[in-house]
């Protein structure tokens, strides 16, 4: 067992905090909890609902944060928090169609 195995999935709240959407794991968390984000993988959408939820390369994430819509695809998992500019390599914006 290698220990530079490729992560495949990652913790919702761990992802939203490596990504800068919050500053700590905890607030991220319990915006999770509260069921405000909706998850799409391959075609299904549901509301993810428990901080340890796994998120895949290619899943896509829509939330409200202050008042604003943000429509992300995960681009990759992360290893650490980083700075803002690596933390947005984690993402990339999704455009709604109408």
């Amino acid at each position: 067992m290698s220990d530079q195995a490729p992560q495949e999935a990652t913790r919702a709240d761990v992802w939203l905090w490596r990504a800068r959407f919050f500053k700590t794991r905890t607030l991220a968390a319990d915006f999770i909890e509260e069921g405000r984000i909706r998850l799409t993988r391959a075609g299904n959408e549901s509301r993810i609902d428990k901080p340890a939820r796994s998120l895949k390369v290619g899943d896509a994430l829509v939330f409200a944060l202050g008042g604003k819509l943000i429509a992300v695809k995960v681009e990759a998992l992360g290893e650490r928090r980083g700075p803002p500019k690596e933390a947005r390599t984690l993402y990339s914006p999704l455009e709604k169609s109408s």
